[in-house]
């Protein structure tokens, strides 16, 4: 894999780093501001919706800019925005720079996962993914946990300096390791916009939204759940936590290499496994062991995901990739909001700490659903391209030999789309 990976992975666990350590750090920065905590939950909230938005707002504006210098904007606009948020000398003015921060967040990720894959042959490109978003979950491992560190012992403040300094490093990586490349304008902005009329892409991002959806239903009330119901004390619930993001990093990788060679047949083992993992948490969760292993578990079946169905989008959106590919990031960033959501609605309805669960259950069957419909369309197009290709063989006299290898062709390519 190419050094300049490492500038994305830099940047990538930056971004983790701060998407993820604020909450452990709620309650000093409510009392800093003498706001609620669940006031200071906003913070958590802003910076998801504005990943949201951000993603494809950015990415739009930077059609006409070479990828390696917008990956040094956004770079730079993280860095501000933390700063501004260490610096804040109100809760108002720290939420809006959490909402600047966020800004770059899906915009990296989708613009990043164009220039890893374009950093490597066609057969390594998800491993080249993988290799970025390695970042961003050993943030959850060592990012998150530092930056706690560091805030209790020096103040939340001195955790988004630190932060900054992350950013910084990414920005001066990206700016030495990754090399020129063509600017992402080159394909206009109604070819990119255009690119969202393909079902394929619409499936792909509604599977983002429902499996790692899945995930957030479940692991956002892991802390409750494994206290109230496994039996464990408050402050195991941080290495329950560093082992979740333990899973990340084995599921991210072992995602990112076997989608190499078998896309679709990853992203079915992964989604069906989740599901059905996510339904038996509802049992294991009654017992410290099992509880331990499963949410292991739901960290690797989850990141599992993530490189195969970036790749997928990137796949179908040949061509026009950078605007879809930040979209599919801000798809993740829905499918946590709206599975949180679900499963606080269960628990707030009488049905015990463990229904988030059943609900994450359903979120990974229904993206499986997905992904098994998305390869039926995907065979049928190959096989109306097959029969339209004999189609004009036939009708062109000594074309008929030709008609046929461009059905066999079409055949191929879309069985190297399957499997490949």
């Amino acid at each position: 894999m190419p050094l300049a990976l490492l500038a994305l992975a830099i940047g990538a666990f930056g971004i983790g780093t701060t998407e993820f350590v604020v909450m452990g750090l709620l309650p000093q920065i409510g009392d800093s501001f003498g706001v609620a905590v669940p006031t200071a939950g906003l913070l958590v909230t802003g910076y998801a919706l504005g990943v949201v938005a951000g993603a494809p707002l950015m990415t739009v504006l930077g059609t006409r800019i070479p990828r390696k210098r917008m990956l040094m904007l956004l770079m730079g606009l993280f860095v501000i925005g933390n700063t501004v948020s260490a610096l804040a000398p109100s809760f108002g003015v720290m939420l809006a720079g959490r909402i600047v921060a966020s800004l770059a967040h899906g915009a990296f990720f989708g613009i990043g996962s164009v220039v890893a894959a374009d950093l490597v042959a066609p057969q390594k490109k998800a491993g080249a993914i993988a290799m970025m978003f390695t970042g961003l979950t050993v943030a959850n491992v060592v990012g998150v946990p530092l930056g706690t560190l560091v805030g209790q012992h020096l103040g939340w403040r001195a955790t988004f300096l630190f932060i900054a300094g992350l950013g910084v490093l990414g920005l001066l990586g990206v700016a030495r390791l990754i090399p020129e490349q063509a600017r992402s304008g080159e394909v206009r902005l109604r070819h990119e916009l255009a690119v969202l009329r393909n079902p394929q892409v619409l499936l792909a991002m509604a599977m983002t939204v429902l499996g790692f959806g899945g995930v957030f239903a479940a692991i956002t009330y892991v802390a409750p759940m494994m206290t109230e119901v496994a039996g464990f004390a408050d402050a195991s619930v941080t290495w329950l936590m560093a082992l979740f993001g333990l899973g990340m990093v084995a599921g991210n990788l072992v995602g990112g290499r076997y989608a190499d060679r078998s896309l679709m047949r990853m992203l079915y083992v992964a989604l069906g496994a989740l599901a059905v993992v996510l339904a038996l948490f509802t049992v294991t969760a009654h017992d410290e062991v099992t509880a331990t292993v499963t949410v292991f578990l739901i960290g690797a079946l989850g990141f599992a995901t993530v490189p195969p169905l970036q790749k997928w989008v990137l796949d179908q959106a040949a061509g026009a990739p950078t605007l879809a590919s930040a979209l599919n990031i801000g798809a993740f960033n829905l499918g946590n909001a709206l599975a949180a959501w679900a499963g606080g609605l269960a628990i707030s309805g009488g049905l015990g700490y463990t229904a988030p669960n059943w609900v994450g259950a359903a979120f990974a069957a229904a993206a499986l659903g997905l992904a098994l419909l998305s390869s039926a369309l995907e065979r049928r197009t190959a096989r109306e391209a097959a029969g339209a290709g004999a189609g004009a063989g036939t009708g062109i006299g000594t074309g008929i030999g030709a008609g046929t290898v461009a059905a066999e062709a079409a055949a191929r390519a879309a069985d190297r789309s399957l499997i490949a």
